[in-house]
C-alpha cells in the first residue's frame, strides 16, 4: 500500500509542482513547442494518471473518496492547529497535491486491503 501511495504521489507531482521542476513546466518550456520527447512524457503521464483515477474510482466510489479527502484535511487542518505545519499559499499547494497523491495511492490499493479483510475479490 506504501509503494502505490508513493508512487501516487510522484505521479501527481512529476505532472506539476510549484518547484517549478514538473511536466507542466518543461512541455511549456521553449515556447510551448510540443515535440517527440514532451508528446511521450505526456501520454505516459495521462496514462498512468487514467489508471489511477479509473482504479480509485472504482475501488473507493464517491462516498470514499469523500472520506479520504476528508480525513486528510481533518489531519491537515489538526497538523496546523498544533502549528506543525505553516499556513502559506505555498506550503498549503504542496499539501494539497500530496493530499491527491495519497488519497489515489489509497484508492489503488483499497481492493486489495478489502479483499484480504472481507475474502471478498472485487472485478470489473
Amino acid at each position: 500500500m506504501l509503494i502505490r501511495i508513493a508512487l501516487a504521489v510522484v505521479l501527481v507531482l512529476a505532472t506539476w509542482n510549484p518547484a517549478g521542476i514538473s511536466y507542466v513546466q518543461w512541455a511549456l518550456s521553449g515556447g510551448g513547442a510540443i515535440d517527440a520527447g514532451k508528446a511521450l512524457v505526456g501520454l505516459l503521464l495521462l496514462a498512468g494518471w487514467i489508471l489511477c483515477v479509473r482504479a480509485t474510482w472504482v475501488s473507493l466510489g464517491a462516498l470514499g473518496l469523500l472520506i479520504a479527502g476528508a480525513l486528510i484535511a481533518a489531519f491537515v487542518w489538526w497538523l496546523v492547529s498544533v502549528g506543525i505545519v505553516a499556513t502559506d499559499h505555498r506550503t498549503f499547494t504542496w499539501i494539497a497535491l500530496v493530499a491527491v497523491g495519497v488519497v489515489l495511492g489509497i484508492g489503488m490499493g483499497w481492493s486489495i486491503v478489502r479483499g484480504k479483510a472481507t475474502g471478498q475479490v472485487e472485478t470489473d
